[in-house]
């Protein structure tokens, strides 16, 4: 190769490689893009919601409750499959539809097929990764619902303030409604999520067992009652200017 070649070489890959993350950056690959990045990031979730169930959603900005509902939500919405490290790095962030929609099917299985095919150095790894998903569940229970109730709580004195203010413009009636519908679904949407989640580890702790039987499946057993048992509480309750919907 002639001497005066050289140095073009590391000014190339230096260009290539800038190429490259730039295109990461962007979103590329299904990962979150930068811009997608902010305060409401999961907004969404109140327009999937009532969308799911034939509603319009709500026009109002988010107040500091109901952002962090979203944000609190989404953590048990997500499904909990078991990721390369890379992708817990990069992000893989993904909106997803409300389970109300007539095309979503729930697979018990993918959780724990995804856990026992997933590389591992052990089944005591694989035993241990099911028993931190379902103690972050139950860490993250308590502020989730904590939100959820005081969201609900301001809402029943938005429901009596529309009764009780004469001059509220059809607009804004149906703005405070639709956000109220929001608001209760994504709470029911967390509901029949935690259902999900708790069926799936029960489904991945058996196959385990069956696989190779260890004494962490015992531990792995009262982790999974617990959460259920957690999900088995009466969830805040909806005001009447909410929508209900059956979790089916």
């Amino acid at each position: 190769m002639p001497e005066r070649a050289r140095p073009i070489i590391p000014a190339l890959i230096l260009l290539l490689a800038g190429a490259t993350l730039g295109g990461c950056s962007g979103g590329d690959f299904g990962r979150t893009r930068a811009d997608f990045r902010n305060d409401d990031m999961h907004r969404w979730l109140g327009a999937e919601a009532n969308g799911s169930v034939g509603m319009r959603a709500s026009q109002f900005q988010l107040t500091e409750h109901e952002r962090q509902l979203r944000d609190l939500a989404y953590q048990f919405i997500e499904s909990p499959l078991s990721r390369p490290a890379w992708k817990s790095v990069f992000g893989d962030y993904q909106r997803l539809p409300a389970p109300w929609r007539q095309n979503v099917v729930f697979d018990r299985t993918a959780y724990g097929r995804n856990l026992i095919d997933e590389p591992h150095r052990s089944f005591a790894s694989r035993y241990s990764l099911l028993i931190d998903h379902v103690r972050d569940d139950i860490t993250r229970f308590e502020p989730f619902f904590a939100t959820a109730a005081q969201v609900i709580a301001l809402d029943c004195k938005r429901s009596a303030s529309l009764k009780a203010i004469a001059d509220v413009s059809p607009r804004e009636r149906a703005d405070a409604v639709a956000r109220m519908e929001e608001n209760a679904l994504i709470v029911q949407w967390v509901q029949v999520s935690l259902e999900r989640r708790i069926s799936s580890y029960r489904w991945a702790l058996e196959r385990l067992v069956i696989q190779a039987p260890d004494g962490m499946a015992a531990d792995a057993e009262r982790q999974i009652n617990e959460l259920a048992r957690l999900a088995g509480t009466t969830p805040p309750a909806a005001c009447q200017a909410a929508v209900a919907v059956s979790k089916g």
